[in-house]
């Protein structure tokens, strides 16, 4: 194997410092090719001529966010429902180690895992899934 390749599970604890969330439990998901967040309250909205995107991160209000940096993308879920999504650019800590992500924003309230990595991530950051790995 590649020396430069990180090895990762399955199941992986994360953080999203520049969010304000630490320690939750992302699914790393080979087959989805963007990585979702839990959100509520997703809303762009118009300030001084500007467009901003607010958003409350795992339906913390006292978190809520405000982005300039954004975009919106069409998505197709796994049950084959395209949706447009906004996706916003973030950093995220895996085992240590800080590496730039965007993802994008849905209410994946019913969802098991509220954040999903994607393989466009991994493949962008030579990171590896070993199913044998289970860290949580």
């Amino acid at each position: 194997m590649n020396e430069n390749k990180q090895i990762i599970g399955t199941f992986e604890k994360v953080s999203f410092p520049t969010l304000g969330v630490k320690n939750v439990i992302a699914k790393i998901d080979t087959g989805a090719y963007t990585g979702a967040f839990h959100c509520t309250k997703i809303e762009e909205i118009e300030v001084d001529g500007s467009k901003e995107l607010h958003f409350v991160p795992f339906n913390d209000s006292a978190n809520a966010q405000t982005v300039s940096d954004y975009y919106s993308i069409p998505v197709k879920s796994s049950n084959g429902v395209t949706e447009r999504r906004f996706v916003v650019r973030t950093k995220i800590v895996i085992q240590g180690t800080t590496y730039p992500i965007k993802l994008t924003l849905s209410n994946r309230e019913g969802m098991k895992y509220e954040v999903l990595i994607g393989r466009r991530f991994l493949r962008k950051n030579n990171l590896v899934v070993d199913a044998a790995q289970f860290k949580k």
